[in-house]
């Protein structure tokens, strides 16, 4: 039986502790009424365009619709990492680094029908994402664990697949990199999902200083996870620009009740160029 971690050991600076306190405390409508849905709950953003007959029709029912919409593009979003995962078999086993409140991981089992492990600093998303995972009647094969990613405790060499979905701005990327080289098979694929500041436009933008402070993390230039990458042994065999196929997911949400007031900073950055929706998927060579 896996053992968890006690705090001090998951929590090693005072960062990652007030990183953990704002998930613990969390309780966002734009992440629970998106879940809420169908019992995926997700901590990322969508992707493709929306329908445009859900702003239309009556009034009373026009909150639900829009909601039904943005969960649908942010489940997307998920099946396109998914995607890139590389050649996987139900022998094979996954982690999702960063997991929030688990929806990836369920949807990565039910794929693939792999083992699949998250882990976050967050306890109370640990739990609640166990939770999900017991109704699903898959804790069998998705457990969530409290860990820190950038020192699991997990075993060497044991995973085909590990990914970020919207996790690495709160790390140093050469630490993580290293983490997850070590945990990778040989010729096992690493892939993150990620907004990156543009190195081309000469230094942070005001927008993109704007989400740095709203979600409390340190958003990366783009070239620095191609260092981190070459540095740790991961090879990019896939980048893709997700950028224009983010923006919808934006202007849809501003119109929405559960818009939060980062919906501007993130479609201003995106359509100035100070900012890309990345993703990039490497083999652990």
């Amino acid at each position: 039986m896996t053992t968890t971690p006690d705090a001090p050991a998951v929590l090693r600076t005072a960062y990652q502790k007030s990183v953990a306190e704002y998930w613990n405390n969390e309780k966002d409508p734009v992440n629970l009424r998106l879940g809420d849905v169908d019992g995926l709950y997700h901590h990322h953003y969508g992707l493709g365009d929306y329908d445009p007959a859900v702003l239309e029709g009556p009034t009373a029912t026009r909150d639900a619709r829009v909601i039904a919409e943005l969960h649908r593009l942010e489940s997307a979003q998920a099946d396109v990492l998914l995607d890139h995962l590389g050649p996987l078999t139900p022998g094979h086993r996954l982690l999702d680094a960063g997991c929030g409140r688990g929806g990836t991981s369920i949807m990565a089992n039910a794929r693939f029908g792999c083992r699949v492990d998250g882990i976050s600093i967050s306890r109370a998303q640990v739990d609640f994402a166990n939770t999900q995972a017991r109704k699903r009647g898959v804790d069998g094969q998705v457990r969530y664990h409290f860990r820190n990613m950038l020192d699991t405790g997990l075993p060497t060499g044991a995973f085909q697949a590990i990914w970020n979905n919207e996790s690495t701005m709160y790390v140093d990327l050469h630490e993580l990199f290293a983490e997850h080289a070590r945990q990778l098979a040989f010729g096992g694929r690493y892939t993150v999902i990620t907004g990156c500041s543009n190195d081309v436009t000469g230094g942070r933008s005001k927008a993109v200083s704007r989400i740095d402070e709203h979600y409390t993390c340190n958003i990366h230039p783009r070239s620095h996870y191609f260092k981190a990458m070459a540095a740790n042994g991961l090879v990019p065999i896939n980048v893709v620009d997700l950028t224009p196929a983010a923006i919808p997911y934006w202007e849809l949400r501003a119109q929405s009740s559960l818009a939060t007031g980062v919906e501007d900073p993130f479609l201003t950055a995106y359509k100035e160029g100070s900012f890309h929706y990345l993703l990039i998927a490497a083999d652990r060579v």
